[in-house]
């Protein structure tokens, strides 16, 4: 179904409610040191997210800022817990005995469908750093074997946010991947394309051309 101005303007619309809900829950995740440099970096921050949720229906946009007040409302942070089960990968034997035990629990039904929607997504990833190698070269890289302490991959990065979805919100992400599937889409491809539109490019060959060339890539 076409969305109409008036559709697209409500949506772009909560989409930055959302943005404004996450940052606000960013600002409370712990860092050791101090708070992280990104903390505080609102222009990156908004572009980044807003890229991502311009992507999404109105149906999920709304499940997930009701995931972000209902966390509110219990005193979580999603924030929080997306980056600490990052750290299942990032620093495996810190999670297992001081993070995980204060995290939900994952039922082993909902990791399976996890990991079929990043298995897609990471193959749309490959794909688009295939053929825009120069932005692909300033995103994160794809795989979890790639992970530093310093440099989290795509695919652990998924997990953290995909685990602190709610149920609802997830099989409405899960409607979403399976949407872009049926049509040939890319989801990877659609969200940069919003990201250099919102940094002022026309286009993603646009954006491509501007970067500056990586040896080898």
């Amino acid at each position: 179904m076409t969305e109409t101005l008036e559709e697209r303007a409500a949506r772009m619309d909560l989409a930055e409610r959302v943005v404004r809900h996450e940052y606000a829950q960013f600002q409370q995740v712990p860092s050791e040191g101090g708070p992280a440099e990104c903390q505080s970096n609102w222009p990156v921050f908004h572009q980044m997210r807003l890229s991502q949720f311009m992507t999404w229906p109105r149906p999920l946009l709304e499940s997930y800022q009701a995931d972000l007040l209902a966390a509110d409302a219990a005193g979580r942070n999603l924030l929080t817990e997306k980056y600490a089960r990052m750290m299942a990968s990032t620093e495996p034997e810190r999670f297992a005995s001081q993070i995980a035990p204060m995290l939900p629990v994952l039922s082993d039904e909902r990791v399976a469908a996890q990991e079929a929607i990043v298995a897609i997504q990471v193959e749309w990833a490959a794909d688009f750093h295939a053929r825009f190698p120069r932005l692909g070269a300033g995103m994160r890289v794809l795989r979890t074997a790639q992970d530093t302490l310093q440099d989290t991959s795509l695919e652990t990065y998924l997990r953290g946010e995909l685990g602190s979805y709610s149920e609802r919100t997830l099989d409405l992400y899960r409607e979403l991947i399976d949407a872009t599937r049926e049509r040939g889409g890319n989801l990877t491809e659609t969200t940069v394309l919003w990201t250099v539109v919102l940094a002022g490019y026309e286009s993603l060959d646009a954006a491509e051309a501007a970067q500056v060339a990586v040896p080898g890539a």
